[in-house]
């Protein structure tokens, strides 16, 4: 068998991560995330696709030569001050290529900027600004289907030293300038078109439902805007289990208009307080993540939404 093709860390082993894991693993890439303080279960998960499991970011940094950052939106600077603080001490071999740390999370511009002058102060480091357009890697058939990664920054993963074209390819990755922040902008304009229309969704059907008319919206969108029905459909019966991790993701959209489009935060603001309240105030929510999963109807969305607000409209009252 042929060696690994180069060393990748993955922070953290969420679905995103395990699914490229699982791909870098497919194409013989060795891939090292880091457990210390995780659970049992995501050990296990990481272990049944064929991640090597270490016990500090001291081991990752000193043995990688990818760091793949995908995590929620809110520990996007957490996670990389992790792995500076990692690299100060003098773990990584001199010798060795240089280390690059992509962040593919759902951040702003701004905030993909303020990673770039953390790293910049560590001349082993090479820094890229990225994001994922679409869902996890997966097999199918003896073939993957894969999310579009954009990448941006003064430096190509195409031309990283070790693997680095072969990396690009696997990953499916585009290279789309070479400055810090494009990336994390085409990720927050995608992913307000698509999110945003599954928020006006969730206020819409639901106001619909209270009204006794969701039937009626159904069927007109059917035949007046069928595309648009199918849609909203879509997103409101996949939503639920990932709402949480909206709430933030819907700030970095509302920051990324208001900073680089001059455009008000109001808008965003509110869509991220309409995925909070799925999240926290309705049963949707509050159900196990692998109930969630299960399949439920626009239908269902509409009645439990109005059953939340109904009971916060008995709270105030």
């Amino acid at each position: 068998m042929a060696p690994p093709l180069a060393t990748v860390g993955i922070a953290s082993i969420g679905e995103m991560g395990l699914g490229i894991a699982k791909l870098l693993s497919a194409h013989n890439y060795r891939v090292l995330t880091n457990v210390s303080s995780r659970s049992d279960s995501t050990r296990q998960r990481a272990q049944s696709a064929s991640i090597e499991l270490l016990e500090s970011d001291q081991d990752l940094v000193a043995q990688a030569d990818y760091i793949l950052s995908i995590v929620p939106p809110r520990d996007a600077f957490g996670t990389a001050k992790r792995f500076t603080d990692a690299a100060a001490g003098d773990v990584r071999d001199k010798d060795k290529e240089p280390l690059f740390y992509v962040d593919l999370n759902a951040i702003s511009p701004s905030r993909a900027r303020t990673l770039e002058n953390l790293l910049k102060n560590y001349p082993m480091m090479r820094f890229l600004d990225g994001g994922i357009i679409g869902g996890p890697p997966k097999l199918h058939d003896g073939s993957w289907t894969k999310p579009s990664i954009v990448v941006s920054g003064p430096q190509s993963l195409n031309d990283a030293p070790i693997s680095g074209q072969h990396l690009a390819n696997t990953l499916n990755t585009k290279h789309i300038a070479d400055t810090i922040g494009p990336a994390s902008g085409l990720k927050m304009c995608f992913a307000s078109t698509t999110k945003g229309l599954t928020a006006i969704a969730i206020q819409s059907f639901t106001t619909a439902h209270t009204l006794g008319v969701l039937d009626d919206l159904q069927e007109h969108l059917k035949v007046y805007s069928p595309k648009t029905g199918e849609l909203a459909a879509k997103g409101l019966v996949g939503m639920p289990p990932k709402a949480y991790r909206w709430v933030d993701e819907m700030k970095e959209i509302a920051e990324t208009f208001h900073t680089e489009g001059g455009f008000d935060r109001d808008m965003f603001d509110g869509v991220s307080e309409v995925y909070r309240f799925v999240a926290d105030e309705t049963s949707l929510g509050r159900e196990k993540t692998e109930d969630r999963k299960v399949g439920k109807t626009p239908e269902d969305i509409a009645r439990l939404m109005g059953q939340g607000l109904e009971r916060k409209k008995e709270k105030v009252e």
